[in-house]
């Protein structure tokens, strides 16, 4: 059974996009795969998280996680900071990654650009960590979305370098995950793109958000004039409405609400109101889960204890077998 490994960023907010995007996918992954997920807080110290804003983002995501459908008996699902030896693998692909290279890499650019006052090293050196975070499980594939491309190519380059330089085949050179079938494209609230954080707090419906706030949202999301012909072509903004309906409601809905458009018969406002209230009832039963889960701290550090231990058992066999490799070796 092939390794895949893959980070969870600690935004504490699942989304509808990541949900049918992303986490189907981990759920299809974790039968099928030996899989690492963990939750990146050590990535996420780039942008100067407060102790408390760290700590609770990182319990959040991993209550959604779970109540989201990842089995901690199927896969190994743990927090990036209880396994040290992820650190020291980045420092030693450090020592061989150059300082033009990891300048080049157009995340950091962009970074460079959003925020420029806060370049610090972590930003210029994320490509190794991430590598770290893949290699040091000897993982063969890696589940990553386009704005991830680069950095895949990085982690192979950083495995090839190491097996080059000390003449060894040890690790293995990781590729995208394949999920086999095209994924889920959920559509944002403002009327073009797909579902993002990224993209504004307007433009995605979380999961756990209350009713008020994603009602307020839907209502909010953008629409045109309306039809001023039959059947005609629906433009992108409607479309996207018509997308998140078909995912939220039952299929009578939908028709109810594409045969109104086809007779340029359609109030743009009932049909807002109608997603608003499939989308509040669709997620319900989620933020039930999470806030049992949430509330119950001994189960979530069980949870993290176990993935730790399963996680450190296979990275600490890699940095043992890594430094002798390298040379280090006690007198």
């Amino acid at each position: 059974m092939e390794k895949v490994v893959s980070g969870i960023r600690p935004t504490g907010k699942l989304h509808l996009g990541n949900y049918f995007g992303a986490v189907k996918n981990f759920l299809k992954m974790q039968d099928t795969a030996e899989c690492f997920f963990f939750i990146a807080d050590y990535h996420s110290l780039t942008t100067h998280p407060t102790p408390e804003n760290l700590h609770g983002n990182v319990k959040q995501v991993l209550a959604e996680y779970l109540a989201a459908g990842l089995d901690p008996e199927k896969s190994t699902l743990y927090i990036q900071s209880d396994v040290p030896e992820v650190i020291e693998l980045y420092l030693l692909l450090n020592m061989n990654a150059y300082l033009g290279e990891l300048e080049r890499v157009t995340s950091f650019k962009d970074k460079v650009r959003k925020q420029p006052n806060n370049v610090n090293a972590g930003l210029l050196t994320y490509p190794t960590l991430m590598a770290a975070d893949v290699i040091i499980h000897k993982a063969a594939k890696v589940p990553v979305g386009k704005d991830q491309e680069q950095n895949l190519e990085m982690m192979r380059t950083f495995a090839r370098r190491f097996n080059r330089m000390y003449k060894v085949d040890y690790f293995p050179i990781p590729s995208a995950y394949n999920f086999g079938e095209a994924l889920v494209k959920i559509p944002g609230l403002d009327g073009s793109g797909k579902m993002g954080k990224s993209e504004g707090e307007g433009n995605a419906i979380y999961l756990c958000e209350d009713e008020k706030t994603m009602r307020k949202k839907i209502m909010r999301a953008v629409t045109d004039g309306g039809p001023t012909e039959m059947n005609q072509e629906k433009p992108e903004a409607i479309q996207n409405l018509f997308t998140l309906l078909s995912v939220v409601s039952t299929p009578d809905t939908v028709e109810h609400f594409d045969a109104l458009y086809n007779k340029c018969e359609i109030r743009y406002g009932d049909l807002k109101k109608q997603l608003a209230e499939d989308t509040i009832k669709f997620t319900a039963p989620f933020r039930e889960k999470v806030a049992d889960l949430h509330a119950n701290t001994e189960y979530l550090s069980k949870v993290a204890a176990i993935g730790a231990e399963k996680a450190r058992e296979s990275a600490s066999q890699t940095i043992k077998e890594i430094r002798e490799i390298i040379g280090f070796r006690k007198f």
